[in-house]
């Protein structure tokens, strides 16, 4: 039976880096925040969250993200609504991807939250990606060229990185490219 790997970690610890040497090494990688965004733009979906959030969240009549993101990282509530619309449809769509998978020993589902969407019941085993708080903001601001707050603020509506550290099998220190592909390579050996 194929086993599923959880993989995840707060914003800007370097999980999408961790994915792509997974899928390098031919491991059947799921990435939720990939997947949510393309059904975010389903016609139903949309429906949903312009129905919860009003037109102005509409550009081009596709959902502008980063306004969404702006109302639902300043408002937990906003943000649990959201959750409530589109972690189902991940959930679907992960299952059906599965079943194309079954011939692997185990398959790797990424998802920043693993555990506050509940899904990480549904693992076998977790990866944690981790890396100092500094060097997280300064990726995150790096890569979506946002603000330090906006970085911080996305961070306090994430799970605290020593409670994930609790919830997880596997931590990797992902600080130097070079040493997390060691770890990685360590762990992959062992699974």
């Amino acid at each position: 039976m194929t086993k599923i790997i959880g993989l995840t970690g707060g914003i800007g610890s370097g999980k999408t880096t961790v994915a792509n040497y997974l899928i390098e090494k031919n491991i059947p990688v799921y990435i939720a925040d990939d997947e949510a965004r393309k059904i975010t733009n389903s016609k139903r979906v949309t429906s949903k969250i312009v129905e919860l959030f009003g037109n102005q969240v509409l550009e081009n009549d596709k959902i502008n993200r980063a306004f969404l993101a702006n109302i639902v990282f300043s408002d937990k509530e906003k943000l649990a609504q959201l959750n409530a619309i589109i972690h189902p449809e991940v959930k679907k769509h992960f299952k059906k991807w599965l079943k194309s998978k079954l011939d692997y020993k185990f398959v790797v589902k990424e998802s920043a939250i693993l555990f506050e969407s509940g899904s990480y019941k549904d693992c076998d085993a977790i990866i944690l990606v981790t890396a100092p708080l500094e060097t997280r903001i300064e990726r995150t601001m790096k890569r979506d060229n946002i603000a330090r707050e906006s970085v911080l603020q996305r961070i306090n509506n994430q799970m605290a990185e020593e409670e994930k550290i609790l919830k997880s099998d596997y931590v990797i220190q992902n600080i130097s490219l070079k040493d997390t592909h060691i770890q990685l390579d360590q762990l992959l050996n062992y699974l």
